[in-house]
């Protein structure tokens, strides 16, 4: 009697090569997410597939494959360590391997790698109308905590950027730039560094980072962005800011403010941030300037790695 193959191998390290698999993978998953949640129109595409390097290789020995006797993708998690703060996304189980315990086994080992490497914070982020994820991720141990607006500005055309970028210093100045946003952002929360994810963006041309002093010179802010377009075989439409680290609300405004520019230089007709609620003021200030709501995540901590409460403002990604 012919029985379906229910062989799981893994976990093993993803590779770029398996790009084109994840893409199929991510987008059959994500797309019946969404039917699922009665989006019927919503069809997930691929992404470009620099952004999947950015992400495999950002995340290192935490982008994990799970295949079948075939070898063929089955599931996938990447899991993301920046200094001490750790997430995971996206994750992702073939819709014709669901429902029989893989999902569980892939966030256990999403969350065994980040703590085994010194994770302080252990999170994800999910839509907060998808009511089994929420229940799924609190069985494991999750908890929620605010919400993830994503907010969308209009950029005015011709706007100049009002900061320095990274990527235009000196390579002899480089690393004392890096070192001190390495610095700043450890101020505002112990631990988090966003170095690597900085350099890995120049590296692959995905965008830069805008930086913002006082008139000491001493950074005040830094906005990490990417202006490359996030879908396979788009055009950009927006520049992202993916990371924002600031000592206080006008030095947040400020690189916000240097991202629009950026924006703008670009040709881009938008400039996107992902702002945490525990920032009402910075959100506030968005809405009353005319920023969109474009849409929500919910953000879970692991129990006993909550994120630590910001010195200042600290506006972290979770996604890619």
């Amino acid at each position: 009697m012919w029985r379906p193959d229910r062989t799981v191998v893994g976990p093993t390290r993803l590779e770029v090569r398996d790009v084109g698999a994840l893409n199929r993978l991510f987008s059959e998953a994500f797309t019946e997410r969404y039917r699922r949640d009665g989006l019927n129109g919503v069809r997930v595409p691929h992404l470009n597939p620099d952004v999947w390097r950015y992400a495999l290789e950002g995340a290192g020995s935490g982008a994990m494959a799970w295949r079948d006797a075939r070898g063929d993708l089955i599931a996938f998690n990447l899991s993301h360590l920046s200094g001490t703060e750790g997430w995971m996304g996206p994750l992702a189980v073939r819709t014709d391997r669901q429902g029989g315990g893989l999902g569980r086994d892939i966030v256990t080992a999403g969350i065994i790698a980040l703590r085994d490497a010194g994770a302080r914070t252990i999170g994800l982020e999910t839509m907060p109308r998808t009511l089994d994820n929420i229940g799924f991720y609190s069985r494991l141990g999750f908890r929620p905590g605010p919400l993830t607006i994503t907010l969308q500005g209009d950029v005015t055309s011709g706007l100049a950027p009002s900061a320095p970028r990274l990527g235009d210093a000196p390579a002899e100045r480089r690393q004392e730039m890096l070192d001190a946003c390495r610095a700043l952002s450890s101020s505002v929360v112990p631990g988090a560094d966003f170095t690597h994810e900085m350099q890995l963006t120049l590296a692959i041309g995905l965008g830069d980072v805008s930086l913002v002093h006082d008139a000491s010179g001493a950074l005040q802010a830094f906005a990490l962005w990417h202006s490359a377009p996030l879908a396979a075989g788009r055009v950009a439409e927006d520049l992202r800011v993916l990371k924002l680290v600031a000592r206080d609300l006008p030095s947040a405004r400020r690189a916000i403010a240097a991202a629009e520019g950026e924006a703008s230089r670009c040709g881009l007709a938008g400039c996107t941030v992902r702002c945490q609620t525990r920032h009402l003021d910075l959100y506030g200030q968005l809405i009353t300037d005319g920023w969109r709501v474009q849409w929500t995540d919910l953000r879970l901590t692991l129990e006993g790695f909550a994120e630590m409460e910001p010195a200042g403002i600290l506006l972290s990604n979770w996604e890619i």
